[in-house]
């Protein structure tokens, strides 16, 4: 017999829980939250900032981050999500140290979304060390007070909040960048893993065109031109179908990485195209691109 009455809640004294109300719709609220270039400019407690290596956004898929504190001290962050359930639920497990299981739920409450956000130990001393010696109960609070700050700059600069939003995926290669630069801008190599060009020189002002299938099998005839180049580092060109309306502009931008190269995709003006078509949805761009890069040139890279 013990005179304690024990907890029956399997995770009592283990968790930091938050719950707010955003003024946001849930659409944007997920994307600036998986999308690397937003979730840099608001993730972290108030004077830090995130430099973001990997966010592969998918069940087994890696975030990889540096938080650059206020006193010049780096913290390396390592995560592994193990639920994506667009738009309503991202669970990841925190593997770098200290290890917890992040839960966040996005509901929509109208035109608002409201967040609730699990943060799960191990046990009870381990979360309590945490917010003792990171104040992390203070911190998570300050985020989501940034993540509002954001959404109310997106929101208020944009009519339609998603009209102007890119999709932006990232990755690092374990390639260095003049390996990398080569794959993107040699047809011999880029039909590897790209698309199969009759031509390509990265030349500003040179144009070029392939077919690309939709989801359905339709035959899009693509017609681009290249409007920057900075060699080793950048190259951009237009994007447009041809019988389609709208003009859309991907960039390519590498960077070294102690030996490695980081690739960051944008790929903008998604919004100009037809709506009603469902193969130029910003969804498929987002998940073409991500399996372009991610699935496609990561393995040509790493057999080459």
């Amino acid at each position: 017999m013990t005179s304690k009455k024990e907890s029956k809640d399997p995770v009592a004294g283990r968790e930091i829980c938050i719950t707010r109300l955003v003024n946001a719709p849930r659409d944007l609220v997920w994307e600036v939250w998986t999308n690397p270039e937003h979730i840099r400019h608001w993730w972290g407690p108030n004077g830090f900032y995130s430099t973001i290596f990997e966010m592969d956004v998918r069940p087994g898929g890696n975030w990889e981050f540096i938080l650059h504190g206020p006193d010049g001290r780096d913290y390396k962050n390592k995560s592994i999500y193990t639920t994506v359930q667009r738009p309503e639920k991202l669970v990841y497990d925190h593997v770098s140290g200290p290890v917890f299981r992040f839960t966040v739920l996005f509901t929509e409450q109208g035109d608002q979304t409201q967040i609730t956000i699990q943060m799960l130990f191990e046990s009870a001393d381990l979360r309590d060390k945490v917010v003792k010696e990171f104040n992390a109960a203070e911190g998570l609070k300050q985020n989501i007070d940034k993540l509002e700050i954001y959404l109310a700059g997106r929101s208020a600069t944009e009519e339609q909040p998603f009209s102007g939003l890119p999709v932006i995926v990232e990755r690092l290669f374990e390639a260095p960048v003049a390996k990398v630069w080569k794959a993107i801008t040699d047809k011999d190599e880029m039909k590897n893993w790209y698309f199969d060009l009759d031509a390509f020189r990265p030349v500003t002002g040179f144009t070029f065109q392939f077919y690309g299938e939709g989801h359905t099998g339709e035959q899009y005839l693509h017609l681009c031109k290249i409007t920057e180049v900075i060699e080793g580092r950048k190259i951009s060109y237009t994007w447009t179908y041809q019988g389609f309306k709208g003009v859309s502009e991907v960039s390519f931008e590498l960077f070294d990485e102690q030996g490695k190269t980081r690739l960051r995709l944008t790929h903008k003006g998604l919004t100009s195209f037809p709506a009603d078509n469902p193969d130029f949805a910003v969804s498929s761009f987002r998940e073409g691109w991500t399996s372009l890069l991610q699935t496609s040139l990561k393995n040509y890279l790493d057999g080459n």
